[in-house]
């Protein structure tokens, strides 16, 4: 049994699998354990907590991916943990993110100092907290991240997530918990704002150190938020607070205003405006599927200089029309009077049927130099009756009055919940996920099942798509070279630059591997794009005599600070011939010979013959007609030549060879046997 609870209880690094507790692992539940899993009453519907039953289905890595669909566009895909994501973006960096997750042994945290690659990392969680993490960095970059269940704790980091202090208590309490941080450069610049159930806020004026706590509210159901905006002219001079309490099904926010950096505060009004999102089941709990909801009060303020500058936002999901088990929307509202007075309630899906699917789980960021207001959410649009559900996005920027038209983020849609759920329970499956954005993008985090468990799944929005025309390119070792298109096929809403660039690894012993980005049409260098759907042709020029083997060449395009940043990879093959002359007479006719040897493995010899100068394309296929490796896209003089092909890359089988010159072509049969 000691050794059981040991692997129960083990960290976030490597693979951690959970299994459905049996009889040894019943014990624990007869026991006094004091493991936060198994130390609270599931059955109550005002507590928002992982349940047991969504642990039995965990199955921990730190496996990192890009899932990619047809068209190009990226999901990252950042390990495995479990459910409620919370992301923040640095404002003096923005490729540098983090975001916490619930996990198997509490919480989970990962960072990104390129945009592109996470890595996960953690502090020395206090023995007490679990739970919930809620991150915020203030303007010089120091990252507050914060997590807990039996009283907040925060771990500050100067450098982005890789390192944390130790656990410093911010504020009291028991449930879902959040932090925030001012960014401007007003008079309460970097003070930090904390809050948690049931109610308890608390600030720090001294970078996360020390923390006092200054207000209490009433908050009987999970859900305090905290944001920060201007005060007129003040920068950072109002601090909202919301807080939740009457019923599931029946939740009334109440909005309370701090003018003095979070000392005191006042209340401004209340709303009752969720309701039900979704059904409200036997176990008290409102569901989809019978997967739990909750409609968390999300807002964020308005701190540009733009028209509406001070505006506060209030997204959240409840039903259209109102009523029990009918379908939930995404709805807006907003108050220019900090909270005084409210607009009315603005949907934000744009679906042609929305009281036929399911919107739910809202996250939101209003960016701070432009005002634009970011909204992602949970969606079943594509097939309500079978909840397949995606992650669908949009923004406004003329603060609620029109929205982008919708879009769908995830590259797969899967069915909600995954794992599925019992009727009549307190199913979990997350609660919440998260938004950030800088001045070009946002970037989304949420819980996804596609596979069956709780992938941390990511996307930059607005976007863009990105393709090669191959990834496998041959020459030879000196002055050869081959040809890459680089495409953007598609964007969504995507209208800034994307610039493109090339590594490759290992860099050769000997020689060099020179890359030119040129028009496509034409040969001006080029390494940029500003329209869409267009592309780039890379040229991959070896010099010097590099030195035969196989290398990675890594293609990466970027907006222009940075983000969205995607990547994609080629395998160069560097062999002894490339293309080569094999002889001095101008042939007669047009001529594609059969490879040999024939079947062969990995390389082989292609010979042909062009009697005329001009543009020469050799290509390989496999059975479906896809393009698995380019040979030859380039102008050749009249004359006869002779190819190495190298298909170390290649899986066995049989693959067609084409040659395209002057409006001759040929096609011929090649066959690799590994």
């Amino acid at each position: 049994m000691k050794n059981f609870l040991k692997f129960l209880k083990r960290g976030s690094s490597g693979l951690f699998i959970l299994a459905i507790l049996t009889v040894a692992g019943a014990e624990i539940f007869q026991g006094q354990s004091t493991d936060w899993r198994f130390n609270y009453d599931e059955s109550d519907p005002l507590i928002d907590r992982p349940t047991r039953e969504a642990l039995s289905h965990v199955v921990q890595s730190d496996n990192l991916d890009i899932i990619t669909d047809a068209e190009g566009f990226d999901n990252f895909e950042i390990g495995t943990d479990f459910a409620e994501q919370m992301v923040v973006s640095n404002p003096r960096n923005p490729l540098n993110m983090q975001f916490g997750v619930n996990s198997s042994s509490g919480q989970n945290a990962y960072y990104t100092l390129d945009g592109h690659n996470w890595t996960s990392s953690n502090p020395a969680y206090h023995s007490s907290t679990c739970c919930d993490p809620w991150s915020a960095f203030d303007s010089l970059g120091i990252l507050h991240y914060g997590s807990g269940v039996s009283g907040q704790y925060i771990y500050n980091s100067t450098n982005g997530g890789q390192t944390y202090t130790a656990p410093i208590l911010s504020v009291t309490g028991n449930d879902r918990n959040t932090v925030a941080a001012d960014q401007t450069n007003g008079p309460y610049s970097n003070y930090l704002y904390a809050a948690i159930t049931p109610g308890n806020f608390a600030r720090s004026t001294d970078l996360g150190n020390t923390w006092t706590q200054t207000y209490s509210v009433s908050n009987t159901i999970p859900g305090v938020m905290i944001a920060v905006g201007p005060n007129g002219a003040v920068q950072g001079g109002c601090v909202m607070y919301v807080s939740n309490t009457g019923t599931s099904s029946n939740v009334t926010y109440t909005f309370n205003r701090s003018t003095d950096g979070g000392q005191t505060f006042s209340v401004r009004s209340s709303l009752t405006v969720a309701g039900y999102v979704g059904t409200l089941n036997s176990a008290g709990r409102l569901v989809i599927n019978n997967g739990r909801t909750r409609p968390y009060p999300m807002i964020a303020m308005d701190n540009s200089y733009g028209p509406k500058r001070g505006r506060l936002y209030l997204v959240y999901a409840s039903n259209e029309p109102v009523g029990n088990g009918n379908k939930p929307d995404i709805i807006l509202q907003y108050s220019d009077d900090q909270a005084a007075t409210w607009s009315s309630r603005i949907r934000v899906n744009d679906n042609v049927n929305p009281e036929l699917s399911d919107q739910w789980f809202p996250a939101i960021w209003c960016e701070k130099e432009t005002g634009r207001l970011f909204i992602k959410w949970y969606d079943t649009r594509e097939n309500p009756a079978t909840y397949a559900v995606n992650v669908y996005a949009t923004y406004t920027d003329d603060g609620g009055q029109t929205f982008a038209p919708n879009q769908k983020l995830t590259t797969q849609s899967w069915t909600y919940p995954t794992p599925a759920c019992a009727a009549n329970t307190n199913c979990y499956r997350g609660d919440y996920d998260g938004m950030t954005a800088n001045p070009v993008t946002g970037f989304a985090v949420w819980y996804d099942g596609r596979s069956g468990s709780y992938k941390n799944l990511a996307a930059y929005f607005p976007d863009f798509a990105m393709r090669l025309s191959q990834n496998i390119v041959n020459v030879g070792g000196n002055n050869d070279s081959g040809t890459v298109f680089v495409s953007v096929p598609a964007v969504k809403l995507y209208s800034n630059k994307a610039k493109f660039s090339a590594t490759i690894s290992p860099a050769p012993s000997q020689g060099s591997v020179i890359f030119r980005f040129k028009n496509k049409t034409s040969n001006n260098s080029q390494d940029s794009l500003t329209a869409y759907p267009d592309s780039l042709r890379l040229t991959i020029r070896t010099s010097g005599g590099v030195t035969q083997g196989v290398y990675t060449v890594t293609v990466q395009g970027n907006g222009p600070n940075g983000t969205p940043v995607h990547r994609r990879t080629i395998t160069l093959n560097v062999g002894p011939t490339g293309i080569v002359s094999t002889g001095s007479e101008i042939p007669s006719d047009y001529m594609l010979s059969q490879n040999f040897p024939n079947p062969f493995n990995p390389t082989t010899s292609i010979k042909f013959a062009v009697p005329k100068s001009g543009l020469v394309k050799l290509k390989i296929y496999d059975m479906s007609g896809k393009m698995v490796q380019e040979l030859v896209n380039q102008q050749l003089n009249a004359g006869s030549y002779s190819i190495l092909v190298n298909a170390a890359n290649l899986s066995s089988g049989t693959y067609f060879y084409k040659i395209e010159a002057y409006g001759f072509t040929d096609t011929k049969k090649l066959m690799l046997v590994k």
